[in-house]
């Protein structure tokens, strides 16, 4: 149904849904450094990305641990704050130990966390799950939406987790049930996009702005660069300035706008993610979303 997106192309959808995020703060200056080893003094937390940060795909990003273990030891708070809502709290634990990382519980935000702990509308749920999703993975009664009309008709409200299996059909008939009957419709993954080793995958960000272009509705998101996620992080690190925090991304619209709507410091890696291999001046100087710092990688 919908073409793989290019960076550029995902940019301008980025741009085109820009009402729809939270305002940006101050912008930065872009200063160049060549790694956060330049900027740590400044801050007594840094909050990670995943993709295009720390991973690409399922491969870990070279230097990345060792770049952690080095602000721990410098007596640093690390958190990872992650979009990717196809993982239960226990998967997304064991992705990062297959990467090599050894993040504990408490410092991984996940959206899909944060979301089911605020969802509470009653009834059945019909779930954009990733494969092998198990129903009672949720506190809330779901089902999965595949092909099958009366899962849509029959559902109280919409939780989008993931693309994965999302075909045309099944957004043809998500559409038309919420044309017909309007529900609530949920986000944990805001994300339009995400870095993959064969290109930018569409996520469930990207299908819920569809909804919202063709019906007039209005989602609810959890993730980046919406307020929840970041309230959780900041009840981590509690006792530590806003200013003293920074947020290390790919992303200008995800990481560095939601970073700044907080008043953190902001820092964006070109390397491995959105931006890999393009000059990222151009799409700053677009956007107006100005991060405080640029590094090629961590």
């Amino acid at each position: 149904m919908f073409a793989q997106m290019t960076p550029a192309q995902a940019f301008a959808r980025y741009e085109a849904i820009r009402p729809r995020l939270p305002n940006a703060g101050a912008p930065g200056a872009a200063q160049k450094v060549a790694s956060l080893a330049e900027v740590s003094a400044l801050f007594d937390a840094f909050v990670f990305d995943a993709y295009g940060v720390l991973n690409v795909g399922d491969q870990p990003v070279p230097g990345a641990r060792q770049r952690i273990d080095a602000l721990r030891d410098a007596g640093k708070q690390v958190i990872v704050l992650t979009n990717a809502a196809s993982f239960t709290r226990l998967q997304t634990d064991a992705k990062f130990k297959r990467l090599g990382f050894d993040f504990s519980p408490a410092e991984i935000v996940s959206s899909r966390e944060v979301c089911e702990q605020q969802m509470t509308t009653k009834g059945t749920w019909g779930v954009m799950a990733p494969d092998g999703f198990q129903t009672d993975e949720l506190s809330v009664k779901s089902l999965v939406l595949e092909d099958q009309p009366d899962a849509y008709r029959n559902a109280a409200g919409f939780l989008l987790l993931s693309t994965a299996g999302w075909t045309a059909k099944r957004h043809d008939l998500l559409c038309s049930s919420l044309k017909q009957n309007p529900r609530p419709i949920v986000v944990a993954n805001p994300d339009l996009v995400a870095p993959r080793e064969d290109g930018l995958s569409l996520e469930p960000g990207f299908y819920a702005q569809d909804l919202q272009d063709k019906l007039g509705c209005a989602a609810e998101f959890h993730g980046k660069p919406f307020p929840s996620v970041y309230d959780e992080v900041e009840r981590r690190l509690s006792g530590i300035a806003p200013a003293r925090v920074a947020m290390v991304g790919d992303t200008l619209h995800t990481d560095i706008l939601g970073a700044q709507s907080r008043g953190w410091g902001s820092v964006l890696v070109t390397d491995h993610g959105l931006f890999a291999g393009l000059d990222v001046g151009p799409f700053i100087t677009q956007s107006g979303i100005i991060p405080d710092w640029i590094v090629p990688t961590i």
